[in-house]
């Protein structure tokens, strides 16, 4: 059961806040329609219940609030928009990308596919799925944890009438196996088509709380909407006039004294009756599928006899404001008077989203799971041995510099740039296509996340830096013959500086990207490191070197308590040297500014694992 209590959003800049001491509930079994006209609040309180918005209230989901559900994606499945996806993924892909980031099987995306009828699509790019098919791949994305409950909003929405007709059928599945369904709409024929209780809110307060059979007997069937300060001896006589003519009119005291809803009847025919008995009406409309009842006479508001219930079957009385008063047991809204549920409802404080439980499987399969990965690495091979092959020509070129295909000409080799391309579109390209987003809002800023993102990025730039040399030591042969060179003295630093500057442009560009939630960004700050802080630092220390660090290693195996083996001296003294190069220090203190600032802008969001 889902159980909404006091939904109250936080004002901004003084307006009202989009959803006011919303309380319903969604029972298990039955499909329940949040309905309400475009503005109601309906989308903002489904952000309420799943904790994305701040605000006031609490929602229980079988007895329990979101942040206290061990396995989200197995309580709750989520659409809220289109399917949150990079359009060169294939369907089977997306799905088994968030199957890690849920926590169950990949087998489980099959399963899904064939669920919502997507088998023969299970290859085919997002980008080229139709509207209907993209809307049964949302629902395989909300289904993919096995929820009990499922929160939809405008699952329908430009569909045709075929496709909205299998949305409603997989629905009321859902509802059958036990489930609780609960989606938005703002069309009363479409709630009275789909569900078995309607909940209707406009401006963000409840209005009624029925069953299907009430809200269509009440709500959809044509009426005569009538004011008149006579409203109840009218309603009394055209009811006497109706029965003697054996003609079946009904009469629905609206929300005050002075407001009627007549079925069956035309304005012609409450006209004449009004003027033969000498009554006075201020109000006499045709009205058909109004979401919401007459509006009652601003001046019955200070009279507290005007409170009469809105329609039969309504989930609660509705005074002259629209704010729901006294619930009743029949229909599970709480008893509360006024705001005293708003204002008793402990805060909503906005929640991101939990990593991925499995997140370096579910960056490895975000990664390479569309071709842009591919065809950077690619791209990144051919361009190196190309630039290798024309700077040996000359053979005055360093052989370490001939294998890196790094030309004095450009402020970084390939081999680093195409790292931190990869390392920016890690983070870019999750804000871009937020698939994390599908149920919990904005991409979660988690330290599992993080970590997974820097082990494969690292790792990824580390394997590119090995194909780059190998590439071009192959080409080099092949083109020239023979072995250009030996295996220089200081092969163990140059090994270290060449790892350390692809990793770091690889980590520079995802943290940037992280930070600023765009991949240029990512990628402008890998090409800073070259261009500004080089440059910077060298203008700083351009003063002449009088002390060296030759040595460090056995005066730091003299103050350390532990003894390492004399081998490792020559990896530290490697170290120190790559470290002590500008381009080392600029990207060390580039890497240094966006750690602290990537842990400022997460610990402000209340960061978890």
């Amino acid at each position: 059961m889902l159980q909404a209590i006091g939904l109250t959003s936080a004002r901004h800049r003084g307006l009202p806040p989009a959803v006011d001491d919303l309380t319903f509930e969604a029972e298990p079994g039955c499909v329940t329609a949040l309905l309400g006209p475009t503005g109601s609040g309906k989308t903002s309180a489904l952000r309420l219940m799943l904790e994305l918005e701040p605000g006031r209230g609490i929602t229980y989901f079988r007895g329990r609030p979101l942040h206290r559900v061990t396995h989200p994606a197995r309580e709750v499945g989520v659409l809220l928009g289109d399917v949150p996806g990079h359009p060169a993924r294939t369907a089977r892909g997306q799905l088994r990308m968030l199957c890690a980031a849920a926590g169950v099987p990949a087998s489980r995306a099959d399963e899904v596919l064939h669920e919502v009828g997507l088998d023969g699509l299970r290859d085919q790019r997002i980008g080229t799925l139709s509207l209907g098919m993209d809307r049964r791949l949302a629902l395989a994305s909300a289904l993919l944890g096995d929820p009990h409950t499922l929160i939809l909003d405008e699952p329908a929405d430009g569909l045709v009438a075929r496709e909205a007709d299998w949305m409603r059928e997989m629905l009321r599945s859902h509802a059958a196996r036990g489930g609780t369904v609960l989606f938005t709409t703002p069309d009363p024929k479409e709630a009275a088509r789909t569900a078995g209780r309607v909940v209707t809110v406009e401006a963000g307060r409840l209005v009624s709380d029925q069953s299907v059979g009430d809200f269509s007997r009440t709500r959809l069937r044509p009426r005569v909407a009538v004011r008149s300060p006579h409203a109840a001896r009218l309603a009394s006589i055209v009811s006497r006039e109706a029965r003697a003519s054996r003609r079946p009119v009904e009469v629905v005291t609206g929300a005050s004294s002075s407001l009627i809803s007549v079925y069956g009847s035309s304005c012609a025919e409450i006209g004449d009756v009004a003027f033969r008995h000498g009554l006075p009406v201020h109000l006499l409309a045709d009205e058909v599928g109004d979401t919401c009842p007459p509006r009652p006479d601003p001046a019955d508001a200070s009279d507290p006899s005007t409170a009469t219930t809105a329609f039969p079957g309504a989930g609660g009385d509705v005074d002259a404001e629209g704010a729901t008063g006294g619930g009743s047991a029949e229909n599970g809204v709480p008893q509360r008077e006024g705001r005293s549920a708003a204002a008793q409802a402990p805060p909503i404080r906005r929640r991101p989203a939990r990593g991925p439980m499995r997140p370096v499987r579910y960056e490895l399969r975000r990664l390479f799971g569309v071709r842009t990965t591919t065809m950077i690495i690619f791209a990144t091979l051919v361009a190196s041995a190309a630039v290798s092959v024309l700077l040996a020509r000359d053979g005055r070129t360093p052989i370490p510099q001939v294998l890196a295909g790094w030309p004095s000409l450009l402020p970084l080799p390939p081999a680093a740039l195409g790292a931190g391309l990869l390392g920016a579109l890690s983070f870019g390209d999750e804000f871009r296509y937020p698939a994390l987003a599908a149920g919990r809002g904005t991409v979660p800023r988690r330290l599992g996340l993080l970590l997974a993102k820097l082990a494969v990025s690292g790792g990824v730039a580390l394997l590119l830096a090995l194909l780059v040399v190998a590439v071009s030591a192959e080409s080099l042969r092949l083109v020239y013959g023979g072995d250009l060179a030996g295996t220089p003295p200081n092969a163990l630093s140059l090994v270290m500086s060449w790892a350390c500057l692809s990793v770091g442009c690889a980590w520079a560009g995802l943290l940037a990207a992280g930070i600023f939630r765009v991949t240029a960004a990512g990628v402008a700050a890998v090409l800073a490191v070259p261009v500004l802080m080089v440059p910077l630092l060298q203008a700083v220390s351009k003063a002449p070197t009088t002390r060296s660090v030759n040595g460090l290693p056995g005066r730091l195996r003299e103050l350390a308590w532990l003894r390492w083996p004399h081998e490792a001296d020559g990896w530290l003294a490697a170290g120190v040297r790559v470290v002590a190069h500008p381009v080392g220090v600029a990207l060390a203190l580039s890497l240094s500014v966006l750690v602290c600032a990537y842990l400022f802008t997460s610990l402000r969001g209340r960061v978890r694992w």
